[in-house]
């Protein structure tokens, strides 16, 4: 992406403290861009909590008395992840909240004032089309935003552009990966925060003009290997 090719932008990012929120602010900063985000986390930004509408009503009043407009949405924050075994009535329906009922109300909030050429990016995972055990409230979440994101386009089609993009495994810390988990990557690594910022700038800009209603999976091509037992040295142990 060019410099300064978001000058005079302004984008949203929710989740935008840390991890792949914070490369993509990073990121639309770098291209121009006024970036506003809010994070549940103490920091220089509106600080608050998605599960709650009051909080949404506010970030939504903030963002309009400073700016007018918005260019750009990233629905980013991330839902808690609680399974079958443990997760309460309560804890499930905040993953939802959270992971769809928030992005949806902010598209809602801010519906009339999208600038021309505005895009929404919902941040997915590659959890919306495979799970591990104990991680329904995350996998429901995931899945939900990626049929919002098509139903969205078609609600705003000529106005806003509306896609997702699903990250595989993105390390947001300071681990360091062993052999194996690079190589069950085709790519050869595990991924990074930029990696996917990269594709939501893309997304974002002129330059992806044809493309809406789409959710585009950046995994390393992780989700694309198929491995059976004993295959490339891997053997599935079974418990009694």
């Amino acid at each position: 992406m060019s410099d300064l090719a978001f000058k005079n932008k302004v984008v949203l990012i929710t989740g935008g403290a840390h991890g792949i929120g914070q490369a993509t602010a990073e990121a639309f900063k770098k291209a121009g861009a006024t970036v506003e985000i809010i994070d549940i986390a103490p920091g220089d930004h509106f600080v608050g909590d998605i599960s709650q509408k009051e909080t949404l009503e506010a970030f939504a009043d903030h963002v309009l008395k400073k700016h007018h407009q918005v260019d750009i949405l990233v629905n980013n924050a991330l839902p808690p992840m609680v399974g079958l075994d443990q997760a309460s009535f309560e804890d499930f329906q905040k993953a939802l909240t959270v992971g769809v009922t928030a992005p949806f109300y902010l598209s809602q909030l801010f519906a009339s004032h999208f600038a021309s050429g505005a895009s929404i990016i919902n941040v997915s995972s590659s959890r919306y089309a495979q799970s591990q055990a104990q991680t329904e409230s995350y996998s429901a979440a995931k899945g939900g935003i990626t049929s919002l994101t098509h139903a969205l386009a078609m609600s705003f089609a000529g106005k806003v552009r509306v896609n997702a993009v699903a990250p595989g495994w993105i390390e947001t810390s300071d681990s360091v990966h062993s052999d194996a988990d690079n190589y069950q990557h085709p790519v050869g690594r595990v991924g990074v925060p930029d990696d996917i910022a990269h594709m939501i700038l893309y997304l974002a800009s002129d330059k992806a003009g044809f493309i809406t209603g789409q959710t585009i999976t950046v995994d390393g091509g992780m989700s694309k290997k198929m491995i059976y037992h004993e295959d490339e040295n891997w053997s599935l142990k079974l418990y009694d």
